[in-house]
């Protein structure tokens, strides 16, 4: 396939990633509000963003790969399933993808009468943080290891799932549920991004503090991508058989 084609295809997987992700977090997460709870909450968010990378990767995996990260990228470089010459156009073509859909997202929510973005507020715009920026109040450490340990299983179930010896056409299904579940895990923790491009689509709409923590959330999970590539393109690698000796 071009590469021109498969960077479309990054744009556009990164693209609705984060329109279906982020949106839900910004739109629907507390629709309606205290007193009329009409909003899916952060298990909703969390489905949101499984269905997102399940649907894309249908949409667009057999074109690009179906990366939609960074941090895949370089995981899959890792381990041994994508070629470093093409690292730097898919991840433009995937922090582009992420911005034109953040726009997009602050284009939607301020139609909204009651709509303002606090910068002091932690998930202000769907954006991730640590401190006071978390949802929980976790400190850098906490998220940094939650990131890395995250985005390495991530990586791990996406190799896995991938495999040559696994179960043909499901893989997205997994790697969609993955991806929630990772979310169930650390949404309380810095919002989860285990995504570079997704943590920057929003975090210039979110204003200077989530900014200034952006660097976390492209070292944490490239780190964890690296790792978890690494380690699954060891664990994965088909090995000789062993010759008896007697």
């Amino acid at each position: 396939m071009a590469l021109s084609k498969r960077l479309i295809a990054e744009f556009l997987g990164t693209f609705w990633l984060v329109l279906g992700g982020c949106g839900s977090a910004v739109l629907a997460a507390n629709f309606g509000g205290d007193g009329n709870p009409l909003g899916i909450g952060f298990v909703g968010v969390s489905l949101a963003f499984g269905l997102t990378v399940l649907t894309g990767a249908y949409a667009f995996g057999h074109i690009s790969g179906g990366h939609f990260n960074p941090a895949v990228s370089f995981g899959l470089w890792a381990g041994g399933r994508f070629p470093g010459g093409d690292l730097v156009p898919y991840i433009l073509a995937q922090v582009i993808g992420g911005l034109v859909a953040g726009a997009v997202l602050w284009g939607i929510a301020r139609g909204h009468a009651g709509f303002a973005i606090d910068p002091a507020a932690a998930g202000a715009f769907a954006s991730n943080g640590y401190g006071a920026l978390s949802p929980g109040g976790y400190t850098l450490a906490s998220a940094l290891l939650t990131e890395v340990v995250l985005t390495a299983m991530f990586l791990i179930v996406i190799l896995g799932s991938t495999h040559q010896r696994a179960p043909v056409g499901f893989a997205p299904i997994a790697i969609g549920l993955a991806l929630t579940l990772i979310h169930l895990i650390s949404i309380p923790v810095t919002n989860t991004s285990v995504n570079p491009a997704r943590s920057t689509a929003v975090a210039f709409f979110a204003g200077a503090g989530a900014v200034s923590q952006l660097w976390l959330f492209w070292v944490a999970p490239i780190v964890g991508g690296l790792i978890g590539g690494g380690l699954y393109g060891w664990l994965g690698r088909d090995e000789p058989p062993i010759v008896g000796r007697g």
